[in-house]
């Protein structure tokens, strides 16, 4: 690609042609860079719902709250169906902004967490050094709610107790990474993982007993793969803490574990799920239970069960002529009869179908009594 760069040199017969054609550029630049970033591996069209609260204000001071909502058709063309703090879900218009900068604080500074401080953003009001909130701690964070307003109160800095003043010095680099109280400190990472002593203390001569710590940066590997199953993700060869992808498995399989994990603190992700097969019922020529119902295996779609489901089978009493119940589970495809059954001949299963185990009469639990080590652990199953 040919860029052509501007400069006071430039010689042009119009000065509109020159904005023009320098415009033009940047946004070819800004295109192929944006064309050659990344991938996608099977993204998904929308991310999940997280949890929202019910409308209970409890107590923050909220003047109004938007209209209450389900769904965005509850609100119209131009509003969407949010979660809005302890508004809970409300008809929002996304694009409306709080007040932003805001005036200078008594005793504290507030910056912006978002790019923008539009419904949804954050931003934080940190104390000078030696000065606390009520709460004790030395930062808040505020979020920009439906009715244009900054959630919470006004946070107000009061100066520190002289117990919990710093008298050692600090530089900039860990009071901006740390988050710091008192002259015995306690470090804690505000991003990634502490290297070095998470304690300090502040001796007499006004030196710190050991080196400041640092805080390096956490990445998780690609997620694996799981056999059966599709990834979706942004492909990316490192992912931040708190990154999140999702599992999906292919049909005929069964997710068992969470379908969407994330990248922790330690640089490992949460517990990856697998895909598992469905099971083949081990019987043709007698019912069995499945879900409590009595059923013929043919009668099941592909006379195959889930993964975790129960199969309970009917065996024949060793001297009498009733029958037990025996269950066996099916996991990733594999489900066994138990060894007390028996399968019907053809000519049993043709000629005389009433005398089948499965239909005769259930043994009683006297019949259950006699010790008898060719009995099976008896089902609760019915």
């Amino acid at each position: 690609m040919h860029l052509q760069f501007c400069s006071p040199t430039c010689r042009l017969h119009n000065a509109r042609d020159l904005l023009v054609g320098c415009q033009m550029d940047s946004v070819l630049l800004l295109f192929s860079l944006w064309a050659v970033s990344g991938s996608v591996f099977l993204q998904t069209t929308a991310e999940p719902p997280e949890a929202c609260p019910e409308r209970i204000l409890g107590d923050e001071r909220r003047r109004t709250c938007p209209r209450p909502c389900m769904q965005d058709k509850d609100c119209g063309s131009k509003r969407q169906c949010l979660c809005d703090g302890q508004c809970g879900l409300s008809c929002v218009v996304p694009g409306r902004t709080c007040p932003w900068p805001l005036p200078p604080g008594s005793n504290s500074v507030a910056s912006l967490l978002s790019p923008t401080p539009s419904f949804s953003a954050l931003l934080e009001v940190r104390c000078v050094p030696g000065y606390v909130l009520p709460s004790g701690l030395d930062a808040a964070i505020r979020r920009c709610q439906g009715d244009r307003q900054w959630s919470g109160d006004d946070p107000i800095c009061t100066e520190s107790p002289p117990s919990l003043r710093v008298s050692c010095p600090l530089p900039e680099e860990v009071t901006q990474t740390f988050s710091i109280n008192g002259t015995t400190i306690h470090y804690t990472c505000l991003s990634g993982q502490l290297v070095g002593n998470s304690e300090n203390v502040c001796t007499e001569e006004l030196t710190w007993l050991y080196p400041h710590p640092i805080c390096q940066r956490v990445w998780c590997p690609p997620p694996q793969e799981v056999k059966q199953g599709h990834l979706v993700a942004v492909l990316k060869t490192e992912y931040e803490v708190g990154d999140d992808i999702y599992y999906l498995c292919k049909k005929n399989f069964l997710l068992d574990g969470p379908n969407q994990v994330s990248c922790q603190p330690n640089g490992t992700w949460t517990t990856i799920p697998y895909c598992r097969a469905r099971c083949p019922i081990p019987a043709e020529r007698s019912r069995v239970l499945i879900g409590g119902l009595k059923r013929w295996p043919y009668d099941v779609t592909d006379s195959v069960v889930p993964h975790g489901e129960n199969v309970t089978f009917y065996c024949k009493h060793p001297r009498k002529h009733c029958s037990l119940l025996s269950t066996q589970t099916c996991f990733d495809g594999q489900l066994s009869a138990p060894s007390c059954y028996l399968e019907p001949t053809w000519l049993q299963y043709k000629l005389f179908p009433h005398r089948l185990v499965s239909e005769i009469e259930a043994c009683s639990p006297t019949d259950l009594e006699e010790p008898n080590e060719f009995l099976p652990t008896p089902s609760l199953s019915q």
